[in-house]
């Protein structure tokens, strides 16, 4: 028994320490920008892995030089109550479960479907000139978030990629911290330099410089409401600069843009 309690406590221990390593490093962040993030430095990694070479693109800017058209855009676009919630959002959370059970729910009624109709033809014939039609697959549905921007970037700065309840939970707790060690200007500022757009192009300056040639801070409404369209699949939507889906949807926030309350 007390190997099992001596273990137990070093495990608590370590949990512990890791957390007290996210608080120091976080209330740094007031006054010191974070280099890179853990999302960049995999990105880096995988790029590497390909190819062998990689490029990373990214230059800070402050706060002030970055168009308020791009900072409304991506709130109106990812978080539209970013100035009010305390970190998560949980009317978004609540709409995003409904959404995912729904779509479940479907699937579910679709493979059942597909199973009776299967059940019910006669044992195939094997020919040559005539192969068996193949059975379309019934797809899982892609799970949809209702993540705020401080979740988003509380998950950028410190872990993997994977998809667990423990991640969940050690994100959740990043998301607290952060909402209570920085201001929600300083979020927002942190989001917006390293946030993804494009392969290896990370935050709103290299962004802006890729894809319009100009600074952050000369964004057009359009302009900004374009790469805020872009942040949920980046590199999808780099290859495909005339997607009618990007120009519309982008058009539609351009036009939310004066409802986006900055912090």
């Amino acid at each position: 028994m007390r190997p099992a309690l001596r273990w137990l406590g070093l495990a608590a221990a370590a949990v512990l320490a890791l957390q007290l390593y996210f608080v120091v490093r976080i209330a740094a962040m007031r006054w010191v920008d974070p280099q890179s993030t853990a999302f960049q430095r995999s990105q880096a990694w995988h790029l590497a892995q390909g190819n062998g070479a990689w490029h990373w693109r990214q230059q800070w800017v402050d706060y002030p030089q970055i168009s308020d058209n791009l900072k409304r855009a991506v709130i109106a676009s990812e978080d539209d109550s970013f100035t009010v919630h305390d970190g998560v959002d949980w009317d978004a959370l609540e709409k995003a479960w409904q959404r995912n059970a729904k779509a479940e729910a479907q699937v579910a009624k679709q493979q059942a479907a597909q199973a009776a109709r299967a059940s019910k033809l006669p044992p195939a014939k094997s020919s040559p000139a005539a192969p068996a039609k193949a059975t379309p697959v019934v797809r899982a549905p892609k799970v949809v978030g209702g993540s705020t921007i401080t979740q988003q970037l509380a998950k950028n700065l410190f872990l993997s990629g994977e998809r667990t309840l423990l991640r969940k939970g050690q994100e959740f707790v990043l998301t607290m911290l952060l909402e209570t060690l920085l201001s929600k200007q300083r979020i927002l500022e942190i989001y917006l330099n390293s946030a993804e757009w494009g392969e290896g192009i990370f935050g709103a300056e290299a962004a802006a410089q890729h894809y319009f040639r100009k600074p952050a801070s000369k964004l057009s409404a359009y302009e900004a409401a374009r790469l805020a369209v872009m942040l949920p699949r980046p590199k999808y939507f780099e290859k495909l600069p005339n997607s009618s889906y990007i120009a519309g949807r982008a058009n539609v926030i351009a036009n939310r843009l004066n409802n986006a309350e900055l912090p």
